[in-house]
């Protein structure tokens, strides 16, 4: 809290907080004092002008207490929100900047809960901090001074009164202090379990798991309630006790301040100031127990926060960047990725090299780090050992930026924004026309369909739910194709398509003059989409297992000819000169 409280409080604003409240405080503590000079000197002795020369002066008093504490609560809440907003900001932004491994280590699910429920809590407790964390301590030990200087003869009643309360207070803080992480624990599972029900829904309801999920929530939601009522019921029982406690205080005060009077030993507006100061000894007290028990949660959160900010960006941009000229060619030279705590690498010694104009096609199974490699080439996650050179030069001497403008990439997942057609298009590039927009919807087969629901304008809802999974893959590449980019970058993306769509698309963007001289890289299944690449990449257990073109790994790959009999009939292969029967294939070819 402290760290986070240097970083981004504002000295200025906070001097006047606190500031005001001071004055707060000693308005406060005045009051009493003058009421007692009222009663003992005024209306004991009959004297009104007195009267109402102190009530004047009360009025004063009172007027600037008042204007003091609004003055303090603007700053107060100016600056704890704007800590909020500020925190927000960078924990998005650092979010944003993440590498993949880091991401998946925290999980969505968490980093929403950071960014949102902990810092509103660090925002509640920073405003608390600059009013009655501070006034409480303030008013106590200064109500505990006005009071012995009034009278010596009852400060005994306080010596029995805070020791109790302090106990309290401790005890009760033990026992919420564990459950608050647990509470913040307890909202990321159920924000997680709503997220994945939310994203997932069609899912649950097509196996009809309705039931089970519901069940699921339920589970999560009992066990954050029992946890909550625990604590709020627990602080709750701070009130009625400290309360017992302040009456049985203020009733010995009446008690044996009476029987002070009698004896002539004290005044009777020393009495009222007395029962006055014990109050706002009390009721600081008890709002400092209110106050330190907000502390622990707000620690909690604080530690959460930092463990976002503090989290090593191990994708960073070198001191001196170099700057990158037209696409020549990119290499893979022993390039290896190994994933954290991973049994083996996902990717092992990948050597290719493509050339300004050419096609790479890169197929495997499930799992043989063809995601991988596209997100080592845009650079969202570092090799491990090898370089990766773009036109001569290693990618990691290159700024993200200066990278990212070379480079579009169409991932596995076609992503789409909220918004309109055209706004999802300008998101690839910013500056373009409807001239451009509609090309390049034209080239990935998307035309009709945006024109019969609505063209440019039409709206896309949240990840693209009113389209089917076929259109939001060509509305993403689309967008990657609008881009003015060297390298051009497919992750899967045209799984979704017919045969027929997926020949038209792929035709159109060779036969596009806006492409021929751009490097393009294709991750695909289907060996139509690869067979006409200049090279095909063969992966198997993020080893290359084939390198070349159609022609040459169909007659020399074993890997190559598995995926061909899984996808062509025999009669296919026939007519590629491919007639290896299965069996024909021992396991000495295979390795």
């Amino acid at each position: 809290m402290i760290i986070i409280g240097k970083k981004y409080l504002q000295p200025l604003p906070v001097f006047l907080a606190i500031f005001f409240l001071i004055v707060q405080v000693v308005t406060n503590l005045l009051l009493p004092n003058l009421t007692s000079d009222i009663i003992n000197k005024g209306i004991a002795k009959s004297d009104l002008n007195y009267i109402w020369a102190q009530g004047g002066t009360m009025l004063i008093v009172a007027l600037v207490s008042w204007l003091a504490a609004v003055l303090n609560v603007y700053y107060a809440s100016i600056q704890s929100q704007r800590l909020g907003m500020r925190l927000r900001s960078d924990l998005f932004e650092k979010v944003i900047k993440m590498d993949e491994s880091a991401f998946s280590d925290f999980g969505d699910a968490t980093l929403i809960t950071r960014t949102t429920n902990d810092v509103t809590q660090l925002q509640n407790v920073y405003q608390t901090a600059l009013r009655m964390m501070l006034m409480s301590p303030l008013m106590l030990i200064g109500s505990i001074f006005m009071a012995w200087n009034l009278d010596h003869n009852l400060i005994w009643v306080f010596i029995v009164a805070l020791p109790l309360l302090a106990i309290v207070a401790v005890v009760n803080i033990a026992m919420v202090m564990p459950r608050f992480r647990l509470m913040q624990e307890k909202i990321d599972k159920i924000n997680l379990i709503f997220q994945q029900g939310l994203t997932g829904v069609r899912v649950i309801r097509a196996f009809n798991r309705d039931n089970y999920e519901i069940e699921k929530f339920d589970r999560a939601n009992k066990d954050l309630t029992k946890i909550s009522q625990f604590v709020m019921a627990t602080v709750a029982m701070l009130g009625p006790i400290m309360t017992v406690i302040l009456s049985a205080t203020n009733l010995a005060i009446v008690w044996f301040g009476a029987q002070l009077i009698g004896k002539g030993l004290m005044g009777l507006g020393n009495l009222v100031a007395f029962l006055t100061y014990a109050t706002q000894i009390l009721l600081s007290f008890m709002q400092l127990t209110a106050v330190m028990v907000m502390v622990p949660r707000a620690q909690v959160s604080a530690v959460r926060a930092n463990e976002i900010l503090n989290t090593e960006e191990k994708i960073v941009d070198p001191e001196n960047s170099e700057s990158l000229s037209a696409p020549i060619e990119m290499k893979f030279i022993d390039v290896s990725y190994a994933f954290s705590n991973a049994e083996r690498p996902a990717l092992s010694r990948i050597n290719f090299t493509v050339t300004k104009g050419q096609t790479l096609a890169i197929i495997g199974g499930t799992g043989s780090g063809k995601s991988t490699l596209l997100s080592l080439i845009a650079r969202l996650m570092d090799v491990t050992s090898g370089e990766i050179l773009i036109a001569g030069r290693d990618i990691r001497s290159l700024s993200q930026y200066n990278l990212h403008e070379k480079i579009s990439l169409t991932q596995q997942k076609a992503v789409l924004f909220s918004g309109t057609v055209k706004s999802n298009m300008l998101y690839g590039r910013p500056e373009a026309t409807d001239a451009m927009i509609w090309t390049a919807l034209d080239i990935a087969q998307a035309t009709d369909f945006v024109k019969e629901q609505g063209g440019l304008e039409m709206t896309v809802e949240q990840n693209g739910g009113n389209f089917s999974g076929g259109q939001r893959q060509r509305l993403a590449i689309a967008r990657t194709l609008i881009k003015d980019a060297d390298y051009y970058c497919f992750d899967d993306s045209f799984s979704a398509l017919d045969f027929a769509t997926d020949t038209k698309l792929r035709t159109a963007i060779n036969s596009s003059p806006q492409f021929q001289d751009k490097i393009k890289i294709i991750v695909a299944q289907r060996i139509a989409t690869v067979m006409n690449a200049d090279q095909i990449l063969v992966l198997d257990k993020g080893e290359v297992v084939g390198l070349g073109d159609h022609a040459s790994l169909a007659k020399n790959c074993s890997a190559y000819q598995d995926i061909m009999r899984s996808q062509l009939s025999e009669k296919d292969l026939e007519s590629m000169g491919i007639s290896l029967k299965i069996e024909e294939v021992t396991e000495g070819d295979r390795s």
